[in-house]
C-alpha cells in the first residue's frame, strides 16, 4: 500500500471522530444545565438530611430579604411558586428528617370562646340578691304549711227505720310530708246522736299520692264510747280511686277495720256523680254498742251534685246500708231493718 493511501485512510477517521464530539458536547452541556437549575426532589433531600430545624426558630423571612440570590447558583427563582399546587405531594412527615417539632410546643394560642363572666353577669338564679318577698306559696322547699277543711256530706236522710241527719268531714294542716287528720263521721236521730267518731292521725308521705296515718280514734253516741289505736293508708289509686284501709286495736284486745272507696265521675264540669262504698269488720262482739263480730255492715251511696262552684256543691243521692251476721241480729231484735235505703239531700262544702 503506498503512503498516499495510507494518508487518506487516517485523515478520515480522524475527521469523523472530530465532527462527533463536536454533536455530543453540546447535548452534555445542556443536559449538565439542566440538573442543576431544575434539582430532583432525591437530591434535594439528601442535600438537607442533616439540617437541624430547631435553628430556625424565631428566625424572621424579612431578614433574607437582602440576600443575594446571585450567590446561590443554580436556583430558578421563578419556579419557587408558593401556590397550594406547587406543594402537593410533599410528604410533610417522613420528608424533612431531623426536623424538631417538639420545638414549637412553646407556642401560644390566641383568645377562645369561654373564660370567666364579665362584671356585669346576672346571678345563675337571676334573682340578681333580691329575695322572694313576703308573698306566699312561693317557697319551693316542700315545707310551706297550709290546711284544708272539707265537709264532703252534711245531709239529711229519711229512711226506712228512722229521719235524720248525718255528716263527714275531713280536714288537715301541714306540709308535704307530715300532716295533723282529722276525720269524723255520724248519724243523729230522733235529737241525739246515734252512732258518730272521730279519728286524730299524723299523716306521713310516702310515695306520690299515697300516706301512712297512726294516730287514735274515739266512738261516741248510744252505749259506751271505745278508743282505739288507729293506723293505715289512705291516697289515689289509678283511674283516681281514693282509697282509705284502716286498723283499729283497743285496750281490751278488741279489734276492728274500716275499708273505704270513693270515686267522681264528671258527667259535666260541673255536675258529678259520686259513688262510695264502704266495709266496717270487728274481732269481737260488742253487745253494748250492738255491734256483732266479723263484717258488721256494708254501704254504698250514689251522690249526684252540681258545683256553683269549687267551694260549694248541693247534691241528692239515695245510700244503702246492709248490716250483716249478728249487727243483722241486734237489729232484728231492736226492730230495725236489716236492709236500709235512705234518700239523701245535702250540701258539700270546702275551705
Amino acid at each position: 500500500m503506498s503512503t498516499k493511501g495510507r494518508f487518506t485512510s487516517s485523515t478520515l477517521r480522524h475527521s469523523a471522530l472530530l465532527a462527533a464530539m463536536l454533536l455530543v458536547a453540546p447535548l452534555t452541556a445542556l443536559a449538565q444545565d439542566g440538573r442543576a437549575s431544575t434539582g430532583s426532589p432525591e437530591t434535594d433531600r439528601l442535600d438537607m438530611s442533616g439540617m437541624d430545624h430547631s435553628s430556625m426558630q424565631g428566625m424572621e423571612h424579612g431578614a433574607m430579604s437582602g440576600t443575594d440570590t446571585a450567590s446561590m447558583p443554580g436556583m430558578d427563582h421563578k419556579k419557587a411558586s408558593t401556590k397550594p399546587d406547587a406543594m402537593q405531594g410533599v410528604d410533610h412527615h417522613g420528608g424533612m428528617p431531623g426536623m424538631d417539632h417538639g420545638a414549637m410546643s412553646g407556642m401560644t394560642m390566641g383568645p377562645m370562646q369561654g373564660g370567666g363572666a364579665p362584671p356585669n353577669a346576672r346571678s345563675p338564679d337571676y334573682s340578681d340578691g333580691i329575695g322572694y318577698g313576703s308573698m306566699q306559696g312561693m317557697e319551693m322547699l316542700d315545707n310551706a304549711p297550709y290546711g284544708m277543711l272539707s265537709i264532703d256530706q252534711l245531709e239529711a236522710f229519711r229512711g226506712r227505720g228512722a229521719n235524720g241527719q248525718a255528716w263527714e268531714i275531713e280536714g288537715w294542716y301541714g306540709n308535704d310530708l307530715d300532716k295533723l287528720w282529722l276525720r269524723t263521721e255520724g248519724e243523729r236521730s230522733s235529737g241525739k246522736v246515734e252512732d258518730a267518731d272521730l279519728e286524730v292521725l299524723w299523716n306521713r308521705n310516702v310515695a306520690t299520692f299515697w300516706g301512712t296515718q297512726l294516730g287514735v280514734r274515739h266512738d261516741f253516741g248510744e252505749g259506751p264510747s271505745r278508743t282505739w289505736a288507729a293506723f293505715g293508708v289512705q291516697g289515689l289509686a289509678p283511674y283516681w280511686f281514693e282509697l282509705e284501709a284502716t286498723g283499729y286495736v283497743a285496750a281490751s284486745g278488741r279489734t276492728a277495720a274500716r275499708l273505704r272507696a270513693e270515686y267522681e265521675l264528671l258527667l259535666t264540669q260541673r255536675l258529678i256523680l259520686q259513688p262510695e262504698a264502704e266495709i266496717n269488720l270487728y274481732g269481737r262482739n260488742d253487745p253494748a254498742r250492738r255491734i256483732g263480730n266479723g263484717v258488721s255492715d256494708l254501704q254504698f251511696g250514689l251522690r249526684l251534685r252540681y258545683e256553683v262552684n269549687r267551694q260549694f256543691a248541693p247534691y241528692i243521692g239515695v245510700n244503702w246500708v246492709r248490716r250483716v251476721g249478728t249487727t243483722a241480729d241486734y237489729a232484728r231484735d231492736d226492730r230495725q231493718p236489716v236492709l236500709d235505703r235512705q234518700i239523701v239531700a245535702g250540701v258539700r262544702l270546702w275551705f
